[in-house]
């Protein structure tokens, strides 16, 4: 017990740092490119995003996803009939990005660099969203392209 000529320092309370965020992503017209990319970056950090046509391929057939992102410039015909097969037939939402290059750098498979671009990017020519990660509007405008 503190004496009476002794001082009792109050509590500070602890402040929070502030957060800025672009005007953009508050009235929420995010591009469906820009919504992707926010969505796979989250996905990726939540460990809800599989990554390449194998493991793609048996969480599709598990029935383990929740987006399919399938890449147009992918070279093998059957991997790109068998993703779009199992998609259909378990009703997983398909986006298709035009370049397997595009996709790899969304789903993280590059190295970033000082100034923050992308180098050394490695093609992807499926991932797979398993777990969204956390509400955001990039998923709000994802789920609104389909009309979910």
């Amino acid at each position: 017990m503190a004496s009476e000529g002794d001082a009792v320092a109050a509590p500070v309370p602890e402040t929070q740092p502030t957060i800025e965020v672009a005007a953009d992503a508050v009235t929420g017209t995010l591009t469906i490119e820009e919504a992707l990319e926010i969505v796979l970056k989250k996905a990726l950090v939540n460990d809800g995003l599989v990554r390449g046509a194998k493991e793609s391929i048996k969480a599709l057939d598990r029935k383990d996803a929740e987006l399919c992102v399938l890449s147009e410039s992918t070279e093998e015909a059957g991997v790109v009939a068998l993703v779009e097969a199992l998609c259909a037939e378990h009703s997983i939402r398909v986006i298709k990005v035009p370049t397997s290059k595009m996709l790899g750098e969304m789903a993280g498979l590059c190295k970033i660099d000082r100034e923050g671009n992308a180098r050394k990017v490695v093609g992807a020519s499926v991932v797979v969203v398993r777990k969204w990660g956390e509400e955001s509007v990039a998923r709000t405008t994802l789920l609104e392209h389909f009309g979910a």
